[in-house]
């Protein structure tokens, strides 16, 4: 944007600048305890002892910052001591004295781009070191070392301005100046200047012409009536559709599989918005650590507009591990170790193992165990279909039953849309249960499982808006007893957060769930039947401690359930959050769900943000506990609850 003025002038370079913000946990020790400091640093911040890294700089000079706003108000005042790297970074050294001037000269720029972000174009920034202009010191100044070099930045905010005159010029003439947030007498912000030439670029984009873009932005500033001419002039270039599309930057990932994948077809209209889906598509693969994908700034001699798809593979082979605590069912331990390009089309392979229930049994053989092997080739058949196998097993120990299952599956996820997923298969389960209800019991069960899925939310690790909602249904046969069933479930939860940067998110979660068919409860497997209770369900409540339970006071598990919960997400500070919450649950032996034994538990967690989701710790209680059931439950985790 070039910015010219009537009257007085002053040559200034107006800047854009970019932030990065960056992570870390370090631990700082001194080559020998004595004679050095110890400093403990997590997450970017000093919890004891000096972080001396700053001072770890060729020639280091101090200095000290006086800011002076003049009559700015308060707004204004805040703005230009936020985007003052002077103050921001006034504890850090600099290198050398010419180092304390570049930083002042940096700091004038970014400053007459807060005024004109803020629509005074007639402010005046002056900036002395050791009481000398920086404009007239020479070219390899000296200061004295005796002292922090004083740095004094003196602002005349200057008054107002509002747009006067505003022209649009070629492929733009036609548009309503208004119509992109310019009017006379309008807000003249050097940002809604910039914000309304992109504007006219995007608009012309989305309608299939790649080569749109700004030819002149004229900005012209009246001093004498504090006015701001503006002339935009835009060529939109022609429509063009998709040309060819090059692959650059893989090395294990098969190109063709990578330009299938993406759905960036050749022939198909442009479309900003279908890049911006294909790079995100891309990258959920989790083949690639960057994905970019570029338009050539010409078309090709037949009219096209040639797309390059720019990659960079990052590690390919991974593991993990992971933990959960309740009070109620003891500790689990989870270990992964996965392959995301098996056979160069981004196929994924994954083995994982875990136990559970660690300290709330010191018998070996209750602890609960879980193995299985996942298998997934994304773009199977067709590039919208992935094909999913894994084989599992499983050895639980809930007090409410023993059950031993090996379960193997297979079938295909179909992306419908941008929000919708159909998923089908088949599945083999055997099951031997003991300890049950009703007995010893076998079971070997045939299923075709049946999934829709819409998708909504703007995050799927910490939602802020939008929804989720699943409808399951799963025909079975259990060949040794001969039962026909079916089992069916659905579930929505939503998000709205409210407030200034969504500091609270209200969030609500409803599920039920019904068992039709078979011959009595005993004729259909131990864990088909439904339970709840515990940290994925109520809280309050042990695992599974929610079901109908028979004269002896055994659990039966049932035919039906519904449960509900509530949460508000109030964010504390960027970092901390307080959640109080309420579940409520019902599990009863007939197959249509009713609240006849409503159980609610309620209580408060608090959050800690991080770049993997967020680290939850909860509290709750039954407020309608079981004879001799749980009274309480603490439940730690990664993630939100729901």
């Amino acid at each position: 944007m070039r910015i010219r003025r009537t009257g007085p002038k002053i040559g200034i370079a107006y800047r854009r600048a970019g932030t990065v913000v960056a992570v870390a946990a370090t631990v700082a020790l001194g080559p020998q305890f004595a004679g050095h400091a110890l400093a403990f640093k997590l997450f970017g911040i000093n919890f004891f002892g000096k972080d001396e890294t700053t001072d770890q700089v060729i020639d280091p000079v101090h200095y000290t910052i006086d800011l002076k706003t003049g009559n700015a108000d308060k707004d204004l005042a805040d703005a230009l001591t936020k985007g003052s790297m002077l103050v921001a970074d006034k504890d850090k050294p600099v290198s050398g004295d010419l180092g304390v001037v570049i930083k002042a000269r940096d700091d004038r720029d970014r400053l007459i781009a807060t005024l004109y972000e803020k629509a005074r174009y007639g402010g005046v920034v002056t900036v002395t070191i050791n009481g000398t202009n920086i404009d007239d010191l020479p070219p390899n100044p000296t200061f004295p070392r005796s002292k922090p070099v004083p740095v004094t930045v003196t602002i005349d905010p200057g008054p107002l301005f509002v747009l006067g005159k505003i022209k649009f010029l070629g492929s733009a003439s036609t548009l309503d100046p208004a119509a992109y947030g310019l009017t006379p007498g309008g807000d003249a912000s050097s940002l809604n200047i910039l914000k309304a030439g992109d504007k006219i670029v995007s608009d012309f984009k989305n309608q299939g012409r790649p080569l749109a873009k700004v030819i002149k932005r004229d900005v012209i500033a009246d001093h004498d009536k504090n006015t701001v001419d503006v002339t935009l002039q835009v060529d939109s270039g022609p429509i063009a559709p998709i040309g060819n599309v090059g692959v650059t930057g893989q090395k294990s990932v098969d190109p063709d599989f990578i330009r299938r994948y993406s759905r960036i077809n050749e022939g198909k209209p442009y479309s900003p918005d279908e890049l911006k889906k294909a790079s995100d598509r891309l990258r959920k693969l989790g083949v690639f650590s960057s994905v970019t994908i570029r338009e050539a700034d010409k078309l090709a001699p037949n009219g096209t507009i040639p797309m390059t798809i720019e990659v960079s593979e990052g590690k390919q082979r991974y593991f993990g591990v992971g933990a959960q605590y309740s009070t109620i069912d003891g500790f689990g331990l989870q270990g992964y170790w996965g392959h995301r390009n098996l056979f160069g089309q981004a196929e994924s392979l994954r083995i994982e193992g875990s136990v559970s229930r660690l300290g709330e049994t010191t018998d070996v053989g209750n602890l609960d165990y879980a193995a299985g092997i996942v298998y997934s080739k994304p773009g199977a058949f067709y590039p919208s279909a992935t094909f999913n196998a894994s084989l599992k097993a499983k050895s639980e120990h809930p007090d409410t039953y023993d059950a031993d299952t090996i379960t193997a599956d297979a079938g295909l996820s179909h992306e419908l849309n941008d929000y919708d997923t159909f998923s089908w298969g088949g599945r083999i389960s055997y099951e031997n249960s003991s300890t049950d209800a009703f007995g010893d019991q076998q079971y070997l069960t045939f299923s075709i499982p049946l999934e829709f899925v819409r998708d909504t939310r703007d995050n799927k690790l910490d939602p802020t808006t939008g929804y989720r909602a699943t409808v399951d249904a799963q025909p079975s046969y259990e060949a040794l007893g001969g039962a026909i069933f079916t089992s069916l479930e659905g579930s929505i939860s939503g998000y709205q957060g409210v407030g200034p940067n969504d500091n609270v998110i209200f969030a609500g979660k409803l599920a039920a769930g019904s068992l039709v068919g078979g011959n009595g409860l005993e004729s259909i497997p131990t864990t088909r039947r439904f339970f709840a209770g515990g940290g994925g369900s109520v809280r309050g409540y042990g695992y599974q401690e929610i079901t109908p339970y028979n004269s002896h006071g055994d659990a039966t598990g049932g035919r039906s359930y519904v449960t509900a919960s509530v949460e508000a997400r109030i964010k504390i500070t960027d970092s901390i959050g307080f959640v109080p919450f309420v579940d409520a649950g019902s599990v009863t032996d007939s197959a249509f769900p009713d609240a006849s034994d409503l159980r609610i538990g309620a209580g408060a967690g608090i959050r800690y943000a991080t770049p993997f989701g967020p680290i939850r710790l909860d509290f709750a209680v039954p407020l309608k506990k079981y004879d001799n059931g749980t009274s309480y439950g603490i439940y730690a985790g990664i993630g939100q609850s729901f």
